[in-house]
This record gives structure tokens, sequence and C-alpha cells, in this order.
């Protein structure tokens, strides 16, 4: 028998081959179900036409890409421009809104003090350093401003006096700066001292407010203005805020540090003060 299927092993394989592809045939004449070859055909073929269907899948996706994606830049680049639109409108929108603040603040400053006659000039340029503080501004002799004059913000704020002058231009010395000497007096209690540039404090932002009375009462947040001792600066300007008072190391005096309100580090716009009325 072994060497029956050893001479004739093909052959009956052949043979078997041509009855399951006729019982195939003959299924599918005779409606019945799916013969076994089939079977093994469509389970070895399926995942092949899974495959095939996935790439077509695929390939159709990026074909709706490529042929969506210059509609798509083109939306995108829209969009873009007008975020960048809307981001200009608020930008004005705010720069009208702070112009109208300062215009507001400055009118009112001209009501209390008619006797100002000012030049309105932007700032250029600030350095502060450890051992000086200045701006610079868009006008100069031109405009009338001279060495002396004093700066002040809208609402009135001391921010320095006027140092140096040229044709368009001109140089601030702030009042944190160590040249800064002027007449001060709480608003509170009347005292009067000299408000003065401290190189320690510079570097904080702060100043002193020099030769206080021997029994003067300040309390922290006291308002110190100018005097206007001297007759070389106006009187009633703020200048800023008593953080505390001190006596100084030879025990002789007091002196109270003041904290400045003007934003030495943020101004944009100031006002110079050509000309005041010196009041007796």
């Amino acid at each position: 028998m072994k060497d029956f299927l050893r001479k004739n092993g093909i052959l009956l394989l052949i043979i078997a081959l041509l009855l399951s592809i006729l019982i195939g045939v003959g299924s599918a004449f005779l409606g019945g179900n799916a013969d076994p070859l089939s079977n093994v055909a469509n389970t070895v073929t399926a995942p092949v036409r899974g495959a095939i269907a996935a790439v077509a899948d695929w390939a159709e996706g990026v074909y709706a890409y490529v042929f969506h994606y210059g509609e798509l830049q083109e939306e995108l680049d829209s969009l873009r421009k007008q975020v960048a639109e809307l981001e200009d409108a608020v930008r004005q929108g705010q720069e009208a809104s702070r112009e109208n603040e300062q215009l507001r603040s400055l009118l009112d400053l001209q009501e209390k003090r008619r006797d100002f006659v000012f030049e309105s000039a932007k700032v250029t340029a600030r350095s502060t350093y450890n051992w000086e503080s200045f701006l610079s501004l868009s006008k100069g002799s031109s405009a009338g401003i001279e060495v002396g004059d004093c700066v002040i913000t809208e609402t009135g704020v001391l921010v320095g006096v006027v140092s140096q002058v040229g044709y368009n231009w001109s140089s601030v010395s702030t009042i944190i700066n160590t040249d800064t000497e002027m007449g001060g007096i709480v608003s509170r209690t009347y005292s009067a001292g000299v408000l003065e540039g401290d190189f320690a404090l510079m570097t904080q932002g702060k100043m002193k407010l020099n030769y206080l009375p021997e029994g003067a009462q300040l309390v922290s947040g006291d308002e110190v203005v100018t005097s206007g001792k001297g007759d070389v600066f106006p009187s009633g300007l703020v200048v800023g805020q008593v953080e505390g008072v001190f006596t100084d190391p030879s025990g002789q005096s007091r002196y109270a540090v003041v904290a400045p309100l003007a934003k030495l580090d943020s101004l944009i716009e100031v006002f110079v003060i050509k000309d005041f009325t010196i009041v007796e």
C-alpha cells in the first residue's frame, strides 16, 4: 500500500483537486453552499482585499486634502488678516481712550492752575542707572523750553527738572536724581523740608524730604508737594508719599523717605511748565 501511494501520490492529489473543482462547480450550478475550496480562497484573499480597500480610502483622503489645500490656505490667510485688523482696532481704541483720559486730566489741571503755560513733549529715551536718572524729550528751545523748567504729568505730578536743552530736544533730571534740591511740604501737617535725591535711595526709586522740624508728626501715606520756596519752582506740585521717618546718623536732624507718584519707567508723554505765576 505504501509503495502504491509513493508511486501514485501525485496522481491521486491531482484527481482529488479535480474532484474538488467539480464539486464547487456543481454547487454553484445547484445553488448550494460555497465549496471548501472557495472558502479557503476567500479566507486567504480577504485580508488582501481589506488592505487594498484601506489604501484606496487613504489615497482618496490625500487627494481630497491636496485638492482643497489651496482653498484652506486662502481661508486661513483671510482669517489671520481679520485677526490682525481687529487687534489693530483694539490698540487704536486703547490709545484713543488713554489720550481722552489724559486730556480730561490736563483740562482739570489747567482749570486749577490757570497760571501754568504748558508745552507737551514725548519721552523719546530714558536712562535709569544706579547713579543717574534722566529722560530725553522730543522738544527743546524751538518750543520755548529752558533749563530749570519743571516737568509734570497730565495730573500735575512732578517728574523732574529740565537740565539740558537743544534745538529740538531736551534732557530731564528726574526727581530721584542726586542733583535734585527743592522745597517740599507735607500737605496734612504743613511740615516743611528740603526734597533731595539720595544715592542709596535712588536705586529704590525714592528720595528724601530732609531737615524736618523737630516736632513734625508724619505718618506713612502723607502727601508731599513742592513748597515753591525760592520762587524757582511752582508750588503745590504733587511729588509723592511718605513711606517712613528716620533720624540721620549724626542724630542732628530727621528726614522722611518719599516714594514719588510719577511712574518714571513708563512715561510716554509729559508736560513742561514754561511759565507760572509766582505766589507771594
